[in-house]
């Protein structure tokens, strides 16, 4: 008997130690939960009566959890679904935000974790539906409610950013560090401010594609070979898969993400630009990325010295760095012995406003 104002919930799993784990969790949270053991069961159920929550595993026989997921955004476009993934499936996670899960829990997963993504969906849903609803003659309200959704999702990758930073200690808020330097490299050069989120944002979110790098390749303490080497050079490329539905309208992030390993000499990764070829927003992360990785100590060497560092990117200008560039990270910040810097406090990515404004046209 559904509890008086109680949220309603179908938990999907083929799994029944999982599925009762999650549904003592929500019950916990108050509320009112059904089961399905397939897909299949889940759509019969859901034809009897609809509900605004599903929370569905990927891999399930007879039906996946990516074909119920289709059918219930084409028949019940007001239900939220969560969908349930291993950690090595981050693409598939995302292709799933895509198709219209409104987010994802990765297996194994902390109960803390699954309460919080249940709520930040239900808020999603909230946030869409009040779209939908005041959409006529409140355009402020609807633009930003818009800007928050495209933002709950960007958190989200960069959520998957911190979670594998923090398995690593060499590593640990190097991406925020890296957003530091750059922005005040930029405000050195007096860009736009949208210019300034467009960077904050690339810069953030760089690395991403390392969660697609085998760990024992970045984790290994010795020497690498070119093999290991052009495959960790990958992730340049596979960040920009996963990020390129999210910020098709911010393709200056989305380059920084994938030229931020691109050398004004054309030797670099993945695509050999040269010279002004590679964004400008990608060169000023160049610089911030690599005096960050100097400083900051790794598997197979020590740190570098800031004054090490430092002169390594003065002898790189015009061959791996923008010259003015540069000379803008030393105008930035000319006071060495403050360098590096300790990790600046958690700052969620913002998707630019020009691009939430492109996204709306």
């Amino acid at each position: 008997m559904p509890q008086p104002n109680s949220v309603q919930c179908l938990v999907v799993d083929d799994e029944p130690r999982l599925r009762r784990v999650l549904v003592r969790l929500l019950e916990g949270e108050g509320f009112t939960c059904r089961e399905a053991g397939s897909g299949t069961e889940a759509l019969e159920m859901l034809q009897q009566e609809p509900v605004p929550l599903v929370i569905s595993d990927l891999r399930m026989p007879q039906m996946d959890g990516v074909t119920l997921l289709r059918e219930i955004v084409s028949r019940w476009p007001d239900t939220a679904v969560v969908v349930v993934t291993a950690v090595a499936e981050v693409e598939s996670a995302v292709a799933c935000l895509q198709l219209g899960a409104l987010d994802y829990v990765a297996k194994p997963f902390h109960l803390d974790e699954v309460r919080a993504r249940v709520m930040q969906a239900l808020d999603k849903r909230r946030l869409i539906l009040e779209n939908r609803s005041y959409q006529l003659g409140l355009e402020d309200r609807v633009r930003v409610q818009a800007r928050r959704i495209e933002e709950i999702f960007l958190e989200g990758v960069q959520a998957l950013v911190q979670a594998l930073e923090e398995k690593d200690a060499y590593t640990r808020g190097h991406s925020a560090r890296v957003a530091h330097y750059a922005l005040a490299v930029a405000r050195q050069l007096k860009l736009e401010e949208e210019t300034l989120d467009t960077i904050a944002l690339g810069a953030e979110l760089h690395d991403v594609g390392k969660i697609g790098v085998r760990e024992a390749v970045l984790s290994k303490p010795g020497k690498l070979t070119d093999d290991e080497y052009r495959h960790i050079m990958e992730h340049t490329v596979i960040g920009a898969r996963i990020l390129g539905p999210l910020m098709r309208d911010a393709p200056d992030a989305l380059a920084i993400v994938r030229s931020h390993h691109e050398r004004l000499d054309g030797t670099g990764f993945p695509d050999g630009l040269k010279g002004d070829a590679i964004p400008l927003v990608a060169r000023i992360v160049t610089v911030a990325d690599s005096f960050d990785a100097m400083t900051s100590g790794r598997p197979y060497r020590p740190s570098l010295s800031v004054q090490q560092a430092v002169r390594e990117l003065q002898e790189g200008k015009g061959v791996q760095f923008e010259p003015q560039c540069v000379e803008a990270f030393l105008r930035a910040f000319p006071d060495v012995a403050a360098l590096p810097l300790p990790t600046p406090q958690f700052n969620p990515v913002r998707l630019p406003a020009h691009a939430v404004e492109a996204r709306r046209a």
